[in-house]
Formats: structure tokens, sequence, C-alpha cells
């Protein structure tokens, strides 16, 4: 596919828009159902196409391959979360508040598809099955453009949820995923304003800055997770660390995983060192201040000012020994990306300073970094982790893929 094929991809991705906000809410959850069978019947094909990108991959690093493989295990997961879509409420249609103004005129305010959505992303295919579901279950068509390194699994994965639709006479062209991977072709897709209604990033920090500095469409801004765990001086150690260990360990390469350990003064000499002991046997690279470097010597590699805002995908781990909760809350909001934070204390009202002063899409007291995800929070499946403030925040499902419109009734009013 070359790149002047774009304006005919968002006009028939915007012509199935139309169509697709016509639907029914069964209508759409029969489709959703039938989709997810289809990629359980091409489940072997998914496979020799993944098999050919892994190959055609083997320079990457371990923790990108682990992004894009996919086994029958997670077919059958993209499956399932396809299914779990369908059953989810149909945000279509709710009416959010409705009132009779001065004039007599009945205003109801409905929520609406955003109509066609634009995703740029890198070596996740699982994106292709759950982003497909999600904007059809809110009735959005949407343009798919992965990376170079996926192109032939999402190709057939799209092509697998296509035929679906065209087997239920819907339009094939809700679901279309560029060919050509190309920086060109990604560029025009950011300035495609006649069609695309909303572009989402979905990959790593510098995928979505590039997204935000160039594109034209409208952009939710996702992902990018350098996500702080905070060990007060009142904390619980155990729980602490089994926290910390979850939040580093459980899946490194992921934007919800721990980037930063920060630790009061007065909880570091009895817990850093259990806890040090503990990630270095998990395989955790340690960096840290100088009162760290001084509590745990050789075992930290000293930390620099770059690490405190880099965000590692990584089992690497910087820690900071703070005197305060307030010097705590300081650091998170200069160097945190707004995505996940964690407080780690049995004081109530300190942990209702962190709430309600920490900057982020999530803000946890007592728990992992890792539960910011849109399947954890109950969407099914999501589109994405909004670190904006605008349209959305936090993890994206049905509900941040509509808009609104008001419908007004009257009986022939007119404004004096």
């Amino acid at each position: 596919m070359v790149v002047y094929d774009l304006e005919k991809i968002g006009s028939q991705a915007a012509h199935a828009a139309f169509i697709l906000s016509q639907l029914t809410t069964v209508q759409k959850n029969q489709a959703l159902l039938a989709l997810a069978q289809e990629l359980r019947e091409q489940a072997a094909s998914i496979i020799a196409a993944n098999e050919t990108d892994l190959q055609a991959s083997q320079k990457l690093p371990s923790k990108f391959l682990d992004r894009l493989r996919l086994t029958p295990e997670r077919i059958e997961q993209m499956a399932v979360g396809i299914e779990q879509v369908a059953q989810l409420p149909d945000p279509i249609g709710e009416v959010t508040r409705g009132w009779v103004n001065h004039a007599g005129l009945q205003i109801v305010q409905k929520r609406v598809p955003l109509g066609v959505v634009g995703i740029i992303y890198e070596a996740r295919p699982n994106v292709t099955a759950d982003a497909a579901a999600l904007c059809f279950k809110s009735g959005n068509a949407v343009v798919l453009r992965g990376g170079k390194e996926a192109i032939r699994t999402n190709l057939q994965i799209g092509q697998i949820l296509r035929t679906a639709l065209q087997k239920l006479a819907l339009p094939m062209d809700a679901i279309q995923v560029i060919r050509d991977t190309s920086h060109e072709t990604a560029n025009q897709l950011m300035q495609l304003t006649k069609y695309i209604d909303v572009l989402i990033p979905r990959g790593s920090s510098r995928l979505i800055q590039a997204v935000v500095q160039h594109a034209k469409v409208p952009v939710i801004e996702t992902g990018a997770g350098n996500c702080h765990v905070f060990v007060d001086q009142t904390a619980d150690f155990a729980m602490a660390e089994k926290i910390i260990l979850n939040a580093k360990c459980q899946r490194p390469a992921v934007c919800n995983a721990m980037e930063k350990l920060l630790v009061h003064e007065k909880a570091a000499a009895e817990f850093l060192p259990q806890v040090a002991a503990k990630l270095i046997a998990a395989g955790v690279e340690l960096r840290g201040d100088a009162q760290v470097q001084q509590l745990l010597g050789q075992q930290v590699i000293p930390a620099t000012a770059s690490d405190w805002d880099t965000e590692y995908n990584d089992l690497i781990l910087a820690i900071k020994i703070v005197p305060s909760l307030t010097a705590a809350i300081d650091h998170i909001n200069q160097h945190g990306t707004k995505h996940s934070e964690t407080i780690i204390t049995n004081d109530y009202q300190r942990s209702q300073e962190f709430l309600a002063k920490v900057d982020a899409a999530v803000v946890y007291v007592n728990a992992s970094t890792r539960f910011t995800d849109g399947f954890e929070f109950g969407f099914g499946a999501e589109i994405g982790i909004s670190t904006q403030k605008l349209h959305a925040r936090g993890p994206m499902g049905l509900v941040e893929l509509t808009t609104t419109k008001y419908q007004v009734r009257g009986t022939g009013q007119i404004r004096q």
C-alpha cells in the first residue's frame, strides 16, 4: 500500500463509521462474537505470520520480541477479550443529562461515537484485535498503522476480522490495517484531518512524542510510564516488598511497571537492604543516589540526573531516599510522566495527602502500579492509557471512545 492510498482509506473508514453508528447493540455484540470465533479458527495462520515476523526481528532486544510473539494462548486471550467487550454495556445512546430550558426546549445530551479512530503503534499485535473490538463496539471505524516488526501479523489479524465482518454483510472497512510502514505514511496519517477524528499513539515515549509534535489530527497522548513506588515511614515492610517485586519484575517492559523506588529516610536503614537483596536475586540492576550507595555499597550503581526521568522498560530500578512525604510528592510531580504512582503506608492521613497532591492519571495506596490496565479496571480491554487531561485520562475503554451531542426538541420556539 502506498502513501497516496490514505485518502481512499480515510474515505472508506468515514463511510463505514456512519454505518456502524446506526447499528444496534445486539448487532454489534453478535458481530464481536463472530470476530472472536474467526480468530480462533484462523489461529494457525496468525501463528505462521507471527513466526515470519519473529524471524525477521531477531536482532531486537528480548523485551520487544516478547511483545511481538503470539502463542495459541495469547490468541485465545485476544478472542476472550473480544467476547468480554461484547458483554460490556454499550455507551452509545446513553443519555448523560437532560432538562427543559427557560424557553421550553427539551435538551438531551447523548453519547455518540467519535467517528474514525487512527492508531499508530509498535510491535504489539494484540493491539490490532483489542483496538478493533473496542472501536467497533463504540461505533467507530479504526485505521491501524502498526510497526514494521509486526506487519505480517497485523495484516493477518486485520484480514481475519475483515472477513468476519464481510460474512455478516457489515462494512469491512470498519477495520483497516495500513500495509505501508514508512515514516511518510505515518506522517500523512497524522495530517488526515478530513477523515480521522482522533489519533492514539501506543508505544515508546519517542513514538508518542513524535505523534504529539507532528500531528494535525487531535491526539490522545498515551503510555509513557516513569512510575514510582514510595515506601512511607509507616509502611508494612512485608507488604511493601511484595508490591515492589510485583511492580518491577512481573513484566518490566510494560508502561505500568515501576521504574523508581522512593524510600522515607526513617525506613531506609531497615527496609532497603532486605528489598535490595530480593530485587538483585530477581535480576534487577539497582541504581541509587548518594545515600542509597552509602547504605547498600557496591550493590548499586550511582544514579545520574537523567535516571530520574528515564523509563527503562527493563530490569533496572533507580532508588532514592527522601526526607519526607512532601519531598516524595515533589519528586514524583517533577519527574513522573503522570501515569501511575503508589504510596505504601499505614497512615490514613498521609495516604490522603498523597492521593490529593500527586498529579497522575492513577494514584494508588498499598497496591501495585501494574493494575493500571483496562482489563484490570473492568473495561474488557483498553485502547491505551492516557497520561493527559483532555479528553480522557487513565485506562481508556468504551466510554472514552465516545463524545456527546445535544438533541433539542421544540414546539416552534424562537429566540427573543
